[in-house]
């Protein structure tokens, strides 16, 4: 009886499930072949493609997260190093594509404006940024205190500084820190969540976290 309601939980909400991984698919391949993804962490979602690209970069200035990363096998390089030195470690237009997925809300506020100068500027085809719709608390975890949030992004200026918006995770209220849901029973919760997301898609404001993606 269990992997049968498994099963029927797939078919309905599978496809809701893995909504950010098909939109960042649908954005990135296959105009673009190479990809550095900034601030990595140790289970980025490009990991649901990124072995059908030429290349991909994972950086993180966390040591663990690049390990489990690496033995994951999720990017063929790696290298760890402070996501503001992207623009001297790499050379302008030297990526297709470069992401930032849950990372400039864990910076100030200037250096979120930095990072985003710099991968604009070593990205050739691409930039995608991937944040909470406005600012939303979280502290530090799993002993990582840079998974604490510094910043808010609105859509209003991501949209000023030239980022179309896609609106991703179902309607804001519904969840909380760490994208869990906010009410119980929590997988009811989060099936509704699932459920308003082709909703969402199309209404950033009332969305969770926003897509935001910039073409060069």
């Amino acid at each position: 009886m269990s992997s049968l309601i498994r099963r029927l939980d797939e078919i309905l909400f599978g496809k809701f499930k893995r909504q950010y991984e098909t939109l960042l698919a649908h954005e990135i391949l296959p105009s673009c072949q190479t990809l550095l993804d900034v601030g990595c962490g140790s289970n980025s979602q490009v990991r649901a493609f990124s072995r059908k690209m030429m290349r991909t970069m994972g950086v993180d200035g966390y040591a663990p997260s690049i390990e489990k990363s690496r033995a994951a096998g999720i990017h063929s390089d790696y290298a760890e190093l402070n996501i503001l030195e992207i623009a001297d470690r790499f050379e302008a237009n030297s990526f297709d594509c470069v992401l930032a997925s849950d990372v400039i809300e864990h910076l100030e506020k200037n250096d979120g404006l930095k990072l985003m100068r710099d991968m604009e500027r070593v990205a050739r085809k691409k930039v995608i940024i991937f944040t909470p719709n406005g600012f939303l608390p979280q502290g530090a975890y799993g002993g990582n205190e840079y998974q604490i949030h510094l910043s808010g992004w609105e859509i209003d200026e991501m949209q000023g500084y030239g980022y179309r918006i896609i609106g991703v995770n179902g309607w804001k209220p519904l969840r909380g820190e760490l994208a869990y849901p906010r009410f119980r029973p929590y997988s009811l919760c989060t099936r509704i969540s699932f459920l308003t997301q082709p909703f969402v898609q199309h209404n950033p404001h009332r969305a969770f976290q926003i897509l935001c993606i910039k073409d060069i």
